[in-house]
């Protein structure tokens, strides 16, 4: 996965839906009747003009956009997984909001009253486990493949990856029902992902294990000792689900969860960033360009990569409308290289321009801007590290 003469390009994976696509789903999303084969191609349509779209642009490794996720990047699994049933009550209703319940919603709570009204996440509360867990979504993630594929054909000198959740990001809040032990069902949940992660990696994609929890689950915990008790099980829980799938073929996406709220407790860098470096994959895609952690690319002074692995920050924010210029993606490219070594960096984005279908973090025109800088600012980078 490493660079050999310049600076390679991606992001995290999830991109802004067209709105006729959106359209269909919000209407099958609110219980209206939808022809499955109108949709079926509406998909189709989608996956294979962001997939064009993603090439012409200049990116290295694209994705599909996420666009066969319907709820979200990481409900979307509880469709494709046998034991999960959706129960909305007074106490999970059907919106969810937009942060995990920590210190930063108590400190902002005016703030987030106001967000969550804002943010669009439907179908994402009142997940019970009534049954053994086990993964049911084959032909969907084949669909998925299928989709993809047809996008890629034809296009020379990009890769293709397809992200998919990592097990502790799998409704954290479920409620068990079945499971006597909290780590029952989690083994249970990593043992149907391993299907759908073998499915990427078969269908000749790359695979990114999606992990918001790893770090924004911090914001929950009495302390520091207790989160990393509780990330360094959850590494052995992913490893556990990537078993037998070759690491070069895989990356780990971590961020600190994508809503463009405060983040003033956010866990730092340093104290758990040798937890997920434990993760057995080929890269590391972190967050490194929002103002609450860019400060963070120091930590690489100190910490140093194992062998064979690239680091993936982010250098172009998700939360923010403002492009960021090619001087300051260069810049950020340069010093994170100078560190871990240019051919370890493969400039991205911090996390997706879209949670799911109906939350967009920013203009699509936006969104495709950004990218654009991106790869214009790995082009600079490239000279300056390359001559």
């Amino acid at each position: 996965m490493q660079n050999t003469d310049r600076i390679r390009t991606t992001h995290v994976g999830s991109l802004v839906r067209p709105p006729e696509f959106v359209a269909l789903l919000r209407r099958q999303s609110e219980g209206e009747p939808v022809d499955e084969a109108e949709l079926a191609d509406a998909l189709n349509r989608a996956v294979v003009d962001v997939v064009r779209r993603q090439a012409e642009t200049g990116l290295d490794f694209i994705s599909d956009g996420e666009f066969g996720k319907s709820i979200s990047w990481s409900r979307y699994v509880l469709e494709r997984m046998n034991g999960f049933v959706q129960e909305e009550t007074e106490d999970a209703p059907n919106m969810m909001p937009a942060a995990v319940f920590g210190k930063d919603r108590e400190e902002f709570a005016e703030f987030y009253a106001e967000y969550d009204q804002t943010q669009n996440f439907v179908g994402m509360r009142g997940w019970a486990v009534t049954g053994p867990v086990t993964y049911g979504g084959h032909d969907e993630i084949r669909r998925d493949i299928d989709n993809f594929r047809q996008g890629m054909d034809g296009l020379d000198g990009v890769a293709g990856f397809m992200p998919a959740v990592a097990p502790s990001s799998v409704a954290p809040d479920r409620d068990d029902r079945y499971y006597d032990r909290p780590e029952d069902c989690l083994a249970a949940i990593a043992d149907a992902l391993h299907d759908e992660y073998r499915e990427i990696i078969d269908g000749g994609f790359l695979l990114q294990v999606d992990d918001a929890y790893f770090a924004s689950l911090y914001d929950m915990m009495p302390g520091l000792s207790e989160y990393r008790d509780w990330a360094a099980g959850a590494v052995e829980v992913i490893n556990h689900a990537l078993r037998d799938i070759p690491p070069e073929k895989t990356r780990f996406h971590v961020c600190w969860g994508s809503w463009n709220g405060p983040h003033v407790s956010d866990v730092e860098l340093k104290d758990m960033v040798d937890l997920m470096l434990r993760v057995r994959v080929g890269g590391y895609a972190i967050e490194m360009a929002n103002p609450r952690h860019e400060h963070e690319w120091a930590v690489w002074r100190d910490v140093e990569l194992p062998d064979g692995r690239v680091l993936i920050p982010g250098v172009i924010s998700h939360a923010t409308n403002v492009v960021e210029h090619p001087d300051l993606v260069a810049e950020r490219i340069v010093r994170l290289a100078k560190l871990v070594g240019r051919e370890n960096v493969i400039a991205g984005t911090d996390c997706g321009f879209a949670q799911g279908p109906f939350t967009n973090r920013v203009h699509p025109s936006i969104q495709w801007a950004k990218l654009r800088s991106l790869v214009e600012g790995a082009d600079r980078a490239t000279k300056i590290l390359w001559g």
